[in-house]
């Protein structure tokens, strides 16, 4: 040691620090580079980006070659600011000390927190740059990694501590939606609307997009023909639920195209049971995208939607599915007034049986939806009551205004900017 020169033992000083930190960085940017990213780049058949991933289906191997480089050039780096430190200002202790606090820093700024900050922010370059080097020291270094490896799977399994599997780390429903989130500014606004809309399919039932059982038009074979011919040219769908006399003896849905050549009988409501297909029952609370899926294997588009007791409680077409992934797009019927009019003042005056997902879609209002489907249901479980007229109130940091109310219900309501 004493034969080598002291300008040959600082530049080798300096080549250990740089050694060092392209250890410290090429570990942080395998482990924070993005493996989806990585696989799309795979894909295109980029040496560098397969070489990368093959390390990182190798992670112990890949940490064991890292660690034992990392932890050879920083001691080798301590040891030759010693012998620099006692070349220079003697052997004395306080040599040592200072030669000592010297290289923990050096090796602290320059060969850890400065390149692992550079490798954090920019983990892809770094990482595809770094494989090449590190694939070659693995394959020169693969005895002594192996002989690491041994060790530390012996203490792995002295403390019972197992290694997560692949299958283990992929992606979750949850994780998935909130990287579409967070993408929202690298996808066209649409497309992320859609992908969004997807994800809420499990958790929204048909009861929140059913048409109400009020709401719904339907055909009553025990009214006269005239009035069945006079609403058959009239409806503006193409299917329509047909009971008689009750609203709850449902008989079945007919398509409206399969019924003009009857008119020319006089027993329409005989001739039409002919043509009526029998109805599809959909139980309350099944999700959207189950839904979505019988609606495929049945061949079926539209259902009534029925309670545990039978009772019918609304209607689900498939159009009303696919509008809650890619917003409205089926005709509305001339005759089907707005649920609610912007005024003047920047309010909304709005109907009461507004479903509030649509409110909360179209007006950007934070009405919860886990609870009542409706505008008018989430007053009244607010109130517990029927509330008068002009009876203010705030829910979600929304103001409301009671407009008029008509029996059992609230008919209108008013909410302020």
């Amino acid at each position: 040691m004493d034969a080598i020169p002291t300008s040959f033992l600082f530049i080798a000083l300096v080549a250990c620090l740089l050694a060092s930190a392209f250890f410290s960085a090429s570990e942080t940017a395998m482990m924070a580079v993005n493996r989806y990213r990585l696989k799309a780049r795979v894909a295109k058949n980029e040496r560098a980006a397969i070489l990368t991933q093959a390390l990182l289906h190798k992670i112990e191997k890949l940490l064991g070659v890292i660690l034992l480089g990392s932890s050879f050039v920083n001691s080798s780096a301590a040891t030759l600011s010693t012998v620099i430190a006692f070349r220079v200002a003697g052997d004395e202790e306080w040599v040592l000390g200072v030669a000592t606090a010297l290289v923990t820093f050096s090796i602290l700024i320059f060969s850890e927190a400065f390149p692992k900050v550079i490798a954090a922010s920019r983990p892809e370059p770094v990482a595809l740059a770094s494989s090449y080097l590190l694939a070659a020291l693995l394959k020169i270094l693969s005895p002594i990694v192996y002989v690491v490896n041994i060790f530390v799977r012996g203490l792995l399994k002295i403390f019972r501590l197992g290694l997560e599997s692949e299958s283990s780390t992929k992606i979750s429903p949850e994780e998935l939606r909130l990287l579409v989130l967070e993408a929202g500014n690298f996808i066209e606004k649409k497309h992320h609307s859609i992908l969004m809309n997807l994800f809420d399919l499990e958790s929204i039932t048909v009861n929140d997009v059913m048409t109400p059982r009020h709401q719904i038009e339907a055909l009553d074979l025990a009214a006269s023909a005239d009035e069945i011919k006079r609403q058959l040219v009239t409806c503006h769908h193409t299917r329509l639920p047909v009971y008689e006399a009750d609203s709850d003896n449902i008989l079945g849905v007919v398509h409206v195209r399969m019924v003009p050549h009857l008119f020319q009988q006089e027993a329409i409501d005989i001739a039409m049971r002919e043509v009526i297909r029998d109805p599809y029952f959909i139980p309350s609370g099944t999700p959207l995208f189950t839904q979505l899926q019988r609606f495929q294997e049945t061949q079926q588009r539209l259902g009534l939607v029925v309670d545990e007791y039978g009772e019918m409680l609304g209607l689900v077409t498939l159009e009303d599915i696919l509008e809650q992934m890619v917003g409205e797009f089926t005709t509305t019927s001339p005759n089907q007034v707005s649920l609610f009019k912007l005024q003047k003042d920047g309010s909304a005056l709005i109907d009461g049986k507004a479903g509030l997902r649509e409110l909360n879609r179209k007006l950007g209002c934070r009405f919860p939806v886990d609870g009542p489907k409706t505008l008018n249901g989430l007053i009244l479980e607010f109130f517990e009551d029927i509330p008068e007229a002009g009876t203010c109130l705030q829910i979600s940091e929304h103001r409301l205004e009671i407009v008029q109310t008509q029996g059992r219900s609230i008919k209108s309501v008013r909410l302020y900017p």
